[in-house]
C-alpha cells in the first residue's frame, strides 16, 4: 500500500538561481536571508531532518546524521510563478513563459474586459491584494466598479466587496476574463468584506486556471486508479485535472490539520498539500516576523506528521519558488527549492545534490508507483534503502 505525502511550503526558496538577475531577483534567498535578518531561525525538527545541510541557515545547523535525505532543485521552466512551479514538480516543463504585466494591463485589455462586463473597472496595475483594496475600496463601494490588478505572476485578479458584487456575479466576471485572455495563467476572484480602513478578504477566493497542456503525474496516477488528494490551492493550479478529491483550506493551520485527517483516511496514493500562508500572508507582504513564526509553527507540528507515517510512506517537504520577505520586492523570487525526503524505506543522510529540474521530484514519485513521466530524472535508487529494485528494470 504505497503512499506519498508532499508537503509544499509555498514560497520557501533556498537561494537565487543562476538566471535570477534576469527576473530582478539577484541576491534573493528566502531561507538564508530571513535567518540572517532575524539573527537565526529556530527549527529543531527540520534541523534533525537535514534542512541546514542544504544551504547555510543561521540557527539551523547542518547535522552529521540527518534523519532524511536532502538536496535542492532548479527550475527549468521560465518564470517564477506557482503554476509553472507546481507543473514542473509534476513533470511538465513549460518552454514559453506565461504573459506577465509588470507595467500593468494595457488599455486594450482593460477596455476589452470592461466592454464584456458592461461596466468600468478600477485599478489595472501590479499591486498587493490587501493594499489595492485599501486604496480603491472606498471608490469601489461608491461606484460598484470591480477592482482589477496583477502581480509578478501571470494573473488577472478581480476584487469585489460581497455586498457590492455578489459572489456568483464575481465568479461570472472571472469566467468572462478567462475566455477573453486564454493565455494567462490564472484569473482569480478576490472577494472581500468590511468597511474602509478595515477591509478583509474572505476564504471564497477562486482561481480559474489554464489547464496543463500535457499530462502530468497527477493524470497518470488517477488513470492508474490511485487516489490523488489535494489540500489547499493545488486544484486551482491544475484546473482540477488528475485529482480524485479536492480539499480547500483557510490557512496553514487548517491545512496542517487537514493533512493529518486525510492521512487517517487514505491507505495509498498521493496526498499533495500546499501551505500557502508563507507566500500570500507573509512573503508578498514582506512580513519577516510572520514568515519566521509560520516556519516555527510548521516545525512544531511536524512530529505529528512524522508519527502518522506508515512503513511504505514517503514524505517530501519541498517548495515551488521563493518569496523572499527581506528584499524590497513583494513578488515571487526565482530560487532553488529545498527537498527533504523521509520514510522508513528512505536512507538517512543521502545528499541528492542540486537537481537540474523540479521534475526530478515527480520522476522519483512516479517510479515509486511504477509510472514513467516525460521529464525528470528519478533519484529513488539513491535514497531507497538496500534491496531496492527499480520498477522499470
Amino acid at each position: 500500500m504505497k503512499r506519498v505525502i508532499i508537503t509544499l511550503l509555498d514560497g520557501v526558496g533556498c537561494g537565487e538561481l543562476p538566471d535570477a538577475e534576469k527576473y530582478g531577483d539577484k541576491g534573493s534567498n528566502t531561507l538564508g536571508n530571513l535567518s540572517r535578518e532575524l539573527g537565526g531561525l529556530k527549527l529543531p525538527n527540520l534541523e534533525t531532518l537535514g534542512l541546514g545541510n542544504i544551504i547555510p541557515i543561521k540557527g539551523v545547523s547542518p547535522t552529521k546524521s540527518p534523519r532524511a535525505s536532502y538536496g535542492k532543485a532548479a527550475e527549468l521552466s521560465p518564470g517564477k510563478d506557482s503554476t509553472t512551479g507546481h507543473w514542473e514538480i509534476m513533470g511538465l516543463i513549460v518552454n514559453k513563459p506565461f504573459p506577465t504585466y509588470p507595467e500593468g494591463f494595457s488599455k486594450t485589455m482593460l477596455e476589452k474586459f470592461q466592454s464584456a462586463i458592461n461596466r468600468p473597472a478600477l485599478g489595472g496595475w501590479p499591486a498587493s491584494g490587501t493594499q489595492i483594496i485599501e486604496e480603491l475600496g472606498k471608490e469601489h463601494l461608491k461606484t460598484k466598479y470591480p477592482i482589477v490588478y496583477t502581480s509578478a505572476d501571470s494573473v488577472f485578479q478581480i476584487a469585489a466587496h460581497k455586498d457590492v458584487i455578489p459572489l456568483q456575479e464575481l465568479y461570472k466576471m472571472c469566467e468572462t476574463a478567462r475566455k477573453l485572455f486564454p493565455s494567462l495563467g490564472r484569473i482569480i476572484a478576490r472577494p472581500f468584506i468590511g468597511k474602509p480602513g478595515n477591509f478583509k478578504r474572505t476564504p471564497e477566493r477562486k482561481d480559474f486556471s489554464i489547464p496543463p497542456p500535457d499530462l502530468t503525474l497527477l493524470d497518470l496516477l488517477k488513470n492508474k486508479n490511485l487516489p490523488v488528494i489535494t489540500i489547499g490551492k493545488i486544484d486551482y493550479l491544475f484546473a482540477e485535472r488528475g485529482i480524485t478529491q479536492i480539499i480547500h483550506t483557510k490557512n496553514n493551520n487548517d491545512g496542517m490539520e487537514k493533512i493529518l485527517e486525510v492521512m487517517d483516511q487514505i491507505k495509498n496514493g498521493l496526498l499533495f498539500a500546499n501551505l500557502v500562508d508563507f507566500d500570500t500572508v507573509w512573503g508578498h507582504r514582506n512580513n519577516k516576523q510572520g514568515f519566521a513564526q509560520g516556519l516555527r509553527k510548521f516545525d512544531d507540528w511536524l512530529p505529528n506528521l512524522l508519527e502518522k507515517l506508515k512503513p511504505d510512506d514517503i514524505l517530501f517537504i519541498i517548495a515551488d519558488h521563493g518569496c523572499d520577505p527581506t528584499t524590497p520586492s513583494t513578488d515571487h523570487s526565482r530560487e532553488y527549492i529545498p527537498i527533504l525526503i523521509y520514510g522508513e524505506k528512505i536512507n538517512k543522510g543521502v545528499n541528492i545534490g542540486t537537481r537540474k529540474s523540479f521534475s526530478d521530484i515527480g520522476a522519483t514519485i512516479g517510479e515509486y508507483f511504477g509510472i514513467k513521466i516525460k521529464n525528470g530524472k528519478s533519484f529513488l535508487p539513491s535514497v531507497f534503502k538496500k534491496g531496492y529494485v527499480s520498477n522499470f528494470v
